[in-house]
C-alpha cells in the first residue's frame, strides 16, 4: 500500500514522502491516527499544494531559524553532571539534558529529536552538538559538561 506521510515518522519517512507500507499498518494505524493518507491522484495533488504553501512559509521563517542558529553558536551552555575524581561522569549526557539547559539558559524551545551528537558524552569537557532547526538550517551548539 502506498501512503503519503503527514508527519515525520521515525524509521519510516519524512513528512509528505510517499512510502510503501503493509496494508494492515496503513489501514489500521497510520490512516486512522491521521499520520498518513492513501497515495492516490487526488491526495497527491492536494499534498503538493499543501507542500508548496508550507515551503513558502518555511522560507519566510528561515531568517528566524538562522537567528536562532546564530544565538546557539554564540554561547556556551553549561550542563551539570555528577562526576568522579577522574573526570568521568556517572551515566552520560543526553539530548534531553541539553534541551533543558537551552530552555533554561537561552529560553529557546527545541524538539528533543532535533539534537544529535557525534560521540557519546561520558566525561567532563566541552562538546558540540548539531541542532536541525529546519530542513535547510542546521545549528551548532557548544556545551560544557561541568561537575556538580
Amino acid at each position: 500500500m502506498q501512503v503519503i506521510l503527514l508527519k515525520d515518522i521515525d524509521k519510516l519517512g519524512d513528512r509528505f514522502e510517499v512510502v510503501s507500507v503493509k496494508n494492515g499498518y496503513g489501514r489500521n494505524y497510520l490512516i486512522p491516527q491521521g499520520l498518513a493518507r492513501v497515495a492516490n491522484k487526488t491526495n497527491v495533488a492536494s499534498i503538493d499544494d499543501i507542500k508548496r504553501v508550507e515551503e513558502e512559509e518555511e522560507a519566510a521563517r528561515r531568517a528566524e531559524f538562522e537567528a536562532i542558529a546564530a544565538q546557539l553558536a554564540s554561547q556556551t551552555i553549561k550542563i551539570g553532571a555528577k562526576a568522579g575524581q577522574s573526570g568521568k561522569i556517572f551515566g552520560s549526557v543526553t539530548n534531553v539534558q541539553i534541551i533543558a539547559a537551552i530552555k533554561e539558559q537561552l529560553d529557546l524551545e527545541i524538539e528533543r529529536r532535533k539534537v544529535t551528537f557525534t560521540e557519546e558524552i561520558k566525561e567532563l569537557g566541552t562538546y558540540t552538538a548539531q541542532v536541525q532547526l529546519s530542513r535547510d538550517v542546521v545549528g551548532q551548539v557548544t556545551f560544557e559538561v561541568v561537575a556538580e
